[in-house]
């Protein structure tokens, strides 16, 4: 990488990250609802309760693991008043998108590494507007690049700070899955279930309606911008007598079937489970990529599967995928192109034409076709390359970044064989 290409860089992420800034505190206009309320009223008023030191078991919006608690005080611990609770949000999330620019940067510029993943996280966030600077997945996502890139060489690392993920929203669990089978997985997982447990056990002793999280959903819909929620905007067309309406702090369809597709879904999650597991139990392949192939693959499928597919769970998508091509021997350069492009089009659906999507016209049901067809090819070719990746058999590593950003690169280094 040239000093020119790494100032160019830069001045994308300061120029994107101060639009987004911009656009939160309300200086420029930004199309569609106002995306910031879920601060200024939702976590302020979880604030207030959570700093009395009980967890909001009242308000059925709350569905987050314990340590989500951490992240909704966190403005309070940081003084400056004169921003207020959602202003000094706002910049504890900059902190975590600049983390997250500077671990990529860092890593990419080892041995058997590039900088092409500092491209797709400086590219990729700022396609979901103001919206990922209005939630806190953001930070989330900084906890899984940074446990990702511990990589291998440092499991405990790794597994504390997945540890630590889980108890903010779960889904981080599945960093996990693509460790070498051994002392590899035996000390991260080690290090994530003493790290994970012991901040429930804390939580549990200390603050009441801490496993809330566990049963909070049980009652959900079918989330309008989700994969099943085509079934019944294609429904309305048809006559189908169901409703939408704003359920669980999010607009979802009930109604007739809603719950066969629900369960659907889940079965659709469990299968999911099901080929990872079949492929970590074939694998016999684990080279310097592995572990974050298979954990944006991972991520990517209960992503797609899932009843509810919010905006903001792109930029999981797209920090995962920034590790990948962090990585010269990943094989998801074209599934990591894909997911940007699906962020791009999630940044229209919501909330530009999210107005057009909860009324199921065209433009809105085909935004959300277009961006949930495009996740769905994205998986499969993801866990084509995976299966290939962990077998060894054939495996033909991707060129660089010619899918993302056009050009040739060096073949990457050998994968070395290990027994199972």
């Amino acid at each position: 990488m040239t000093d020119a290409s790494g100032r160019a860089r830069l001045a994308v992420w300061v120029l994107t990250r101060t639009a987004l800034l911009l656009c939160v505190f309300k200086a420029i206009p930004y199309p569609g609802p106002d995306v910031t309320a879920d601060v200024s009223v939702i976590y302020q008023g979880w604030y207030e309760i959570l700093r009395t030191g009980v967890f909001p078991r009242s308000d059925v919006t709350w569905q987050y693991p314990p340590g989500a608690a951490l992240v909704i005080l966190a403005p309070g611990a940081v003084p400056l008043p004169f921003l207020g609770y959602a202003g000094t949000f706002y910049l504890l999330t900059l902190a975590c998108d600049a983390l997250v620019y500077g671990l990529l940067r860092y890593a990419g510029g080892r041995a058997g590494r590039r900088t092409c993943g500092v491209w797709v996280w400086t590219a990729g966030v700022p396609l979901l507007g103001p919206t990922v600077y209005a939630r806190y997945d953001l930070m989330v996502t900084a906890v899984a690049v940074a446990a990702l890139l511990a990589g291998v060489r440092r499991p405990r690392v790794l597994g504390a700070l997945v540890g630590f993920g889980a108890l903010l929203k779960v889904w981080p669990v599945l960093l996990l899955t693509g460790l070498e089978r051994g002392a590899v997985t035996r000390r991260a997982v080690g290090a994530a279930a003493a790290v994970g447990g012991g901040l429930a056990l804390v939580f549990l002793v200390s603050m009441p309606g801490s496993l809330g999280f566990l049963t909070a959903q049980r009652d959900r819909g079918t989330e309008v911008e989700s994969l099943g929620a085509l079934v019944f905007h294609a429904g309305r067309w048809l006559g189908w007598e169901g409703r939408v309406m704003l359920h669980y702090g999010s607009v979802e369809f009930l109604g007739p079937y809603v719950p066969l597709v629900s369960a659907l879904a889940l079965a659709l999650a469990a299968g999911a489970l099901g080929w990872l597991l079949l492929w970590r139990w074939r694998a016999r392949v684990f080279g310097p990529a592995t572990a974050a192939d298979a954990a944006f693959t991972g991520v990517l499928l209960f992503t797609t599967t899932s009843r509810v597919i919010s905006p903001q769970y792109m930029v999981w998508l797209v920090g995962l995928g920034a590790v990948c091509m962090t990585f010269r021997a990943s094989r998801m350069a074209l599934p990591v192109g894909m997911v940007v492009g699906a962020t791009g089009v999630t940044g229209l659906e919501f909330p530009i034409w999210f107005s057009h999507v909860v009324e199921g016209d065209v433009l809105g049901v085909g935004v959300v076709g277009v961006r949930n067809g495009v996740l769905v090819g994205a998986g499969v070719v993801a866990c084509l390359r995976l299966w290939g990746e962990g077998g060894g058999a054939g495996a033909r590593p991707v060129r660089e970044c010619r899918v993302l950003v056009g050009g040739a690169a060096p073949e990457p280094p050998r994968l070395k064989r290990r027994r199972g």
